[in-house]
């Protein structure tokens, strides 16, 4: 029996509305249970950007898993350069700014940019995904396991005497931004249970998404690269941008960036790398390669400027997103 176009756009809003409720119930156990088994603050930066970043992945994996490489493709850079103009360029204008300090920068855009060229590296150029996987995970393990230190551990680092107080330093500028922006957080023994229940729920009602949103860009005429691209990426992204400007308003930089960086680099490597060197690969394809090309460019663009200016100013938030704009005019052309 075939289901009515309104029938579809309905099941379209709920399953959106199910996913991001979902992944905004995630966030929040897990951030507790992470503080009460003692987890840095760092850790639970990322934790929650993982969280955050569950639609996304679902989407883009179930996507790559049927077939549909420009989706899948799409919705990974797509949320990378959406969240970009959103949660830095939108966090900037709202908060009047966003103040940096230049070790965080290079800390959280190294570990950004390595991975944003990997992506264009497999997306536009054919490289082994496999590869990839192991060059990235040879940055990002290092990000984890110093996240994860204590800073007396932090201090110990065998690293040159700068290096080492720079790196400890970004992160304890990191924590403490996370720290007055969480606060607080009360455990209870239903936190994991309904972890649990969140997580399924993301997944099921983004994989539902994906399978809805397919069907309705057919029957619309809407290109695999527009629906993954802008489309299931801007809907996906929704709790991700949302937690970045309340950051950005109360003054909170370095978690505001924290938080971009972590949701691209959680994106690229769960939602692309890995399932495409499960998979074998994934043909490229011009909308791809245009927005393999739009998240590299951007993601160096928009680090260089914060490191120049120590921050973001208010103008260079209208600039990001005037970018992005341009972006969504390549991909719809």
């Amino acid at each position: 029996m075939l289901i009515s176009t309104p029938a579809l756009v309905v099941a379209f809003l709920a399953l959106a509305a199910i996913s991001l409720t979902s992944s905004s119930a995630l966030i929040v156990r897990i951030e507790r249970l992470g503080s009460r088994i003692g987890v840095t603050e760092a850790i639970l930066g990322l934790a929650a950007a993982l969280a955050a970043d569950a639609p996304e992945i679902t989407s883009a994996v179930t996507a790559l898993v049927r077939g549909q490489n420009d989706v899948g493709v799409g919705v990974v850079l797509g949320a990378n350069v959406f969240q970009l103009a959103a949660l830095l360029g939108l966090g900037a204008y709202v908060a009047r700014g966003i103040r940096l300090d230049r070790r965080v920068v290079v800390f959280e855009g190294v570990a950004a940019v390595w991975l944003a060229v990997l992506a264009f590296g497999v997306v536009a150029r054919g490289a082994p995904a496999g590869a990839a996987v192991l060059l990235a995970l040879a940055v990002f393990i290092p990000y984890i396991v110093i996240s994860a230190m204590s800073p007396a551990a932090r201090r110990l680092l065998p690293l040159p005497r700068r290096f080492r107080r720079d790196v400890a330093d970004a992160i304890t500028e990191e924590e403490d931004s996370l720290t007055e922006a969480i606060g607080p957080l009360q455990h209870r023994r239903s936190d994991g249970p309904l972890a649990l229940a969140a997580l399924i729920a993301v997944i099921a009602a983004s994989v539902g998404l994906e399978g809805v949103a397919t069907d309705l860009a057919d029957r619309w005429g809407i290109s695999d690269v527009v629906l993954g691209g802008i489309i299931l990426a801007v809907v996906t992204s929704l709790p991700n941008v949302v937690a970045a400007v309340h950051l950005a308003r109360r003054g909170r930089g370095a978690a505001t960036l924290s938080e971009a960086m972590n949701s691209g680099r959680i994106n690229t490597l769960a939602g692309l790398l890995i399932p495409t060197a499960i998979l074998g690969g994934v043909a490229a394809t011009g909308g791809s390669t245009t927005l393999a090309t739009w998240y590299v460019l951007m993601t160096v663009a928009v680090l260089a400027l914060a490191y120049l200016r120590r921050g973001l100013p208010r103008a260079a938030g209208i600039g990001i997103m005037a970018t992005y704009a341009v972006v969504i005019v390549t991909l719809v052309r």
